[in-house]
């Protein structure tokens, strides 16, 4: 109280009264300082390939905290706008988007982020490792530019698997080109204010057009929600009207797929028969161009047969899921950087956070989920380079078709929670609209909802257990993978305890699918489905981080598969009796939270190098 006193007193004299000012956190390379996504590269990718691309990685891991960043921020602070009528009272439905945003998509063009998926004769069935990988370090800084990447990238593959010929060599390789000046994006035009997930509901209707070539049509209705309306193609879904009845089909067996060019041939500048009515006003992913429009006689063409407009788009859904949990994951690697770096830099009560055990332990479990949600985004990865490329089994088809609802209702959820609890370890700096934490939370929340929220997927994980065996095809991949890892030489000590607890589950379960099934119970599937699938996602999560654990040997991936199956870590496994005591558990924790490398030091430190890291010391 004297020194105070002491101090207002000076300030009569021209004196200044002394103020702390917080170092800020700082993130370094995104892809060196993330010590776990590197480990798991090098057990999935052959040494050769990982070698040849991981300086791009690398490299990549450092711009997207620079341009990248800087015009991903831009274009959220700056977010589009509609302009209806020009100055001499024509209409125009133009979208004005920030300069930013035009740049990201030249940016991703360059960077190859929709053609390394595609580049199978050199990357081979990784090439969707690659490519996710750099949409990975690449979706925390973008502005969410990474949303019409995700529809890009399923529009290419659409067109692959059933575009004619003139969609094939004329759209085609805009789609996946590395040209900023021939690349295009797409839209995903499905949603009406009849229904969103409900498309058999659809009010939008496809005549047959004499106009354009074979297989062209007009189309005329309204979209609730176009995403990346401002991308210079899109993928619709219509019913198709009966030239001699006049009648379209009924519910979701009546639609077909459908590609329209958003920009008129005659003049480029103006729209292709289509009326933007308005932007919509989003909670966030401010940056996206979104609208409600209309198509009035809009020219398009059909993709793959008709009526059949549901199958044929499931390969988009593929891909845009996959998109989705990568966003969120990458978002939960932002959040969790942030509050590691922070960790170093922040003092209270006379200790940095860093040295906190209560801290470290909430980190630690941050960090869990983010672990066990890539070890699931890297293996459906394989599966799906295997697809692509000719080297699946019917099981890899199976369970491509159950892991992929899983993955994106899982991922999706865990990212709010993550992203959420990063803006608590920063306290009411955190909270600050200009810390730019509040945006990941904000954009983070759109990832339950986008293509299926968590209830329909839920549902969507039933049909495959209908159709094509799919539990029990995963219920034998995870015996396998528990069987494996029991066998493996030198098997860390915990595992064994791990592995027993996640068979055990995984028999009720299956005791839950067969009474389900053999009954065809629909409403007890239908009340117990979002249950069923989460637990289903983290027995099967556990066993790739067993198989993890099994393979690197560390002491900290054994911890993090019995911290992911510990009701401690928040899933109610029952397995507390396996994680380690308090004074061994802290250490771990410790390890986990600043991702300690093996010397028992950070890995990097924000804006200086690891050599000339304070808290490396």
């Amino acid at each position: 109280a004297r020194h105070f006193a002491r101090n207002m007193g000076d300030m009569g004299k021209g004196e200044k009264v002394a103020t702390f000012r917080q170092s800020p956190p700082h993130l370094g390379n995104q892809y060196l300082e993330d010590g776990y996504v590197r480990d798991v590269l090098r057990r999935v990718v052959p040494v050769p390939l990982l070698s040849s691309i991981e300086p791009d990685l690398t490299r990549f891991g450092a711009r997207v905290l620079q341009d990248i960043l800087t015009y991903g921020r831009a274009a959220e602070n700056n977010p589009p706008r509609l302009i209806q009528v020009d100055q001499w009272g024509e209409r125009v439905d133009k979208i004005v988007v920030d300069h930013g945003w035009e740049r990201l998509k030249d940016i991703s063009a360059e960077e190859g982020l929709v053609s390394i998926g595609y580049e199978r004769e050199k990357y081979g069935e990784f090439a969707r490792v690659y490519q996710y990988m750099k949409t990975y370090l690449f979706s925390a800084s973008c502005g969410i530019f990474d949303c019409p990447l995700a529809m890009t990238d399923g529009a290419a593959r659409l067109i692959e698997l059933y575009g004619n010929e003139d969609m094939k060599k004329r759209i085609y390789p805009r789609l996946v080109s590395r040209d900023p000046s021939t690349f295009w994006t797409s839209g995903q035009w499905m949603t009406e204010r009849p229904g969103g997930s409900d498309v058999g509901n659809s009010e939008t209707v496809a005549a047959p057009s004499a106009a354009g070539p074979s297989g062209s049509y007009a189309v005329n209705g309204y979209k609730f929600f176009t995403s990346a309306t401002t991308s210079e193609c899109a993928v619709i879904l219509a019913k198709i009207r009966d030239e001699k009845t006049g009648k379209v089909g009924a519910g979701s067996k009546g639609l077909s797929t459908f590609l329209v060019e958003t920009a008129h041939p005659d003049d480029p500048k103006k729209l292709n028969n289509l009326k933007v009515h308005k932007l919509k006003v989003k909670f966030g992913t401010k940056a996206v161009p979104t609208a409600e429009l209309e198509l009035l006689d809009t020219p398009a063409q059909l993709i793959g047969q008709p009526g059949r407009g549901v199958p044929i788009i499931a390969s988009i859904l593929n891909i845009t899921r996959m998109h989705n949990s990568v966003n969120a994951i990458s978002m939960m690697r932002r959040g969790i950087a942030i509050a590691r770096d922070y960790a170093h830099r922040r003092s209270v009560f006379g200790r940095l956070l860093s040295d906190l055990p209560l801290h470290l332990s909430t980190i630690a479990e941050m960090e869990v989920q983010m672990r066990g949600s890539m070890q699931l985004l890297m293996h459906v990865c394989l599966i799906m380079g295997r697809i692509e490329t000719g080297k699946a089994s019917k099981d890899d088809e199976a369970l491509m078709r159950i892991l992929t609802p899983l993955i994106k209702l899982y991922t999706a959820k865990q990212a709010i929670a993550v992203c959420s609890e990063s803006i608590e370890c920063l306290g009411g700096v955190g909270y600050m609209e200009d810390s730019d934490m509040p945006r990941q939370l904000r954009d983070a929340q759109v990832l339950p909802i986008w293509e299926g929220t968590t209830n329909v997927l839920a549902m969507d994980v039933w049909r495959p257990i209908q159709t094509h065996d799919a539990f029990n095809v995963l219920a034998r991949d995870v015996t396998s993978r528990l069987t494996a890892a029991d066998k493996a030489s030198a098997t860390a000590a915990g595992l064994p305890a791990v592995t027993e607890s996640l068979r055990k589950h995984m028999a009720e379960l299956a005791q839950f699918v067969q009474q389900s099934t053999s009954s065809m119970d629909t409403e007890t599937i239908a009340a117990s489905a979002r249950r069923f699938a989460f637990s289903l996602t983290k027995v099967y999560v556990g066993s790739l981080l067993v198989e993890h654990a099994a393979w690197s040997k560390k002491e900290t991936d054994t911890f993090t598969a019995q911290s992911w199956c510990s009701a401690q870590g928040g899933f109610g496994l029952g397995l507390d009796s396996v994680v380690a005591g308090d004074e061994s558990r802290r250490r771990l924790e410790r390890a986990l939270a600043l991702d300690l490398d093996e010397h028992g030091a950070p890995r990097g430190c924000g804006h200086m190098g690891p050599d000339k890291c304070p808290r490396a010391k």
